[in-house]
């Protein structure tokens, strides 16, 4: 689910979890528990990546509309961990992003310090309206802090996703890598950043994340709306005609 290899100080947490590394509960889980072991001294920095032709595709929306809203109910306070744990991780935190990071996958990104693109045909967005689902507050929050007001709201509200060239003009990520030198040039980037004080690093990146969660914090009543949303059938009814006009046959 989570292959993890240490070199030199860098931990690499390689998402491995079905063809796509689909976000559910178990992978949630798994990466919580994945980054709180990374708090270890030997650990100076993490590498998150993915395997195949995918980072991550987002939110298992097969197992959520067959698994209902019992289901969603328990996987939306652990997506909402996952991405604090990232976010707020007090050493160098970098998305080697190696193929496509949709929806979930695209905000995991964003939670971290530092983010490179393999060169390709990958693609990266956040088409949860296009999906029918509402921006729980802190992955929009975690998106806010890192794309300008404008092109923010174009892509939320047009749901379209991004080639490598346009998703770095945007801010989606920092830079682009040759494909087949991606985990080298993270392994440099996470070296760099770890050469920086611990203490140093941890207060600075404070000083960044802290007004993410303060304004998800004070939109928590919009955010209860939006979760009850996530439990209506209406919203079941719009992912199932999503995946049937751009997966071609819901397999669940």
């Amino acid at each position: 689910m989570i292959e993890t290899k240490d070199h030199d100080g860098v931990r690499t947490l390689k998402l491995a979890h079905g063809k796509v590394s689909a976000m559910d509960l178990e992978l949630g889980e798994a990466l919580i528990a994945a980054i709180a072991r990374a708090a270890e001294p030997s650990v100076k920095a993490v590498i998150i990546t993915g395997s195949g032709s995918s980072f991550s595709a987002g939110v298992d929306l097969f197992r959520l509309i067959k698994d209902g809203p019992d289901y969603a109910r328990r996987f939306i306070p652990v997506l909402d961990d996952f991405l604090r744990a990232a976010l707020t991780f007090p050493k160098p935190m970098i998305a080697a992003i190696n193929g496509h990071a949709i929806a979930g996958g695209c905000i995991l990104a964003a939670a971290c310090d530092h983010r490179i693109m393999t060169e390709g045909s990958g693609r990266i967005g956040i088409p949860e309206l296009a999906v029918g689902v509402p921006f729980p507050a802190l992955p929009l929050q975690i998106m806010a802090a890192r794309l300008a007001d404008g092109p923010l709201r174009d892509l939320v509200f047009s749901g379209r996703t991004v080639q490598i060239d346009e998703a770095k003009a945007l801010g989606l990520i920092d830079e682009k890598c040759p494909a087949g030198m991606l985990l080298d040039r993270a392994t440099e980037v996470a070296h760099q950043l770890a050469s920086i004080p611990d203490a140093t690093f941890a207060l600075t990146k404070a000083a960044f994340y802290t007004p993410i969660l303060e304004r998800a914090g004070a939109l928590s009543d919009l955010n209860a709306r939006v979760t009850a949303a996530w439990m209506q059938q209406h919203t079941y009814d719009t992912i199932r005609s999503y995946l049937e006009r751009t997966v071609g046959k819901n397999k669940n």
